[in-house]
């Protein structure tokens, strides 16, 4: 049976890795954001067979779902999260309030393909970032990491970009005034927007209503909603 890798090679791979060609713009504050990488890496096998110098190419898309806003009492109410997590929202909303907007960022990893190429991996990389940039990819980013652990380094490269794109998520944000909070409910406009939405697609038929009720929980406002919601179910809706 494997065993987990250890604190140290953790923070070994971590200092390993870096980018060798950044994407040429941040995450979309109002759609998804489709990245390609290409994580570059010395074969592991070559520790223990080594021979002419080779290197492990990695390609798959990073894809990350429009930023949510969300409060601590949203957080509160996500489901697969411990005590621990938990108790630490209850912090923030004793410390900043209940309905303190942040943002939530999802992603999800689609690795599509793998290939091994004669080399060393720093002039691959860098053959990968020249043709890149004659094709003018701006979401597209070359990553030299760590063969052992590539995911921590493709993890490591997911934390730092998402860092870089807050502050101007956030400005988008807040120019629209979506981080402000909504007169009638008190939590953020953003997440009244929301609820409006799914109301729409419920009543259209596109959407289940359960959703819009896992929504309205989250947020804290079902009571507000009761009767709109209720009369979802009435004839002619």
């Amino acid at each position: 049976m494997a065993q987990e890798p250890g604190e140290e090679r953790i923070a070994a791979a971590l200092a390993e890795t870096r980018v060798v060609r950044p994407p040429q713009q941040h995450l979309a504050t109002f759609g998804v954001t489709n990245l390609r990488y290409f994580l570059v890496t010395h074969p592991s096998y070559e520790e223990i067979a080594p021979h002419k110098p080779e290197t492990v190419i990695r390609e798959g898309k990073v894809i990350a779902k429009r930023p949510e806003v969300v409060t601590p009492t949203y957080m509160m109410n996500l489901d697969g999260f411990g005590e621990e997590a938990r108790r630490s929202m209850e912090i923030l909303a004793m410390n900043y309030g209940p309905n303190s907007p942040g943002l939530l960022y999802a992603y999800r990893n689609e690795a599509t393909g793998l290939n091994i190429v004669s080399g060393e991996p720093d002039g691959v990389a860098d053959r990968i970032k020249g043709d890149l940039n004659g094709k003018g990819d701006s979401l597209a980013v070359v990553i030299r990491g760590a063969d052992d652990l590539w995911d921590v380094s493709l993890l490591k490269f997911i934390y730092e970009y998402t860092a870089e794109s807050v502050a101007g998520n956030v400005g988008d944000l807040a120019g629209r005034g979506l981080l402000d909070p909504d007169p009638v409910h008190g939590v953020p406009r953003a997440g009244v927007e929301r609820v409006e939405s799914l109301f729409s697609q419920v009543k259209a038929g596109n959407l289940d209503p359960s959703l819009l009720k896992q929504e309205l929980d989250r947020w804290g406002l079902f009571q507000r909603y009761e009767d709109r919601f209720l009369s979802l179910f009435r004839r002619g809706r």
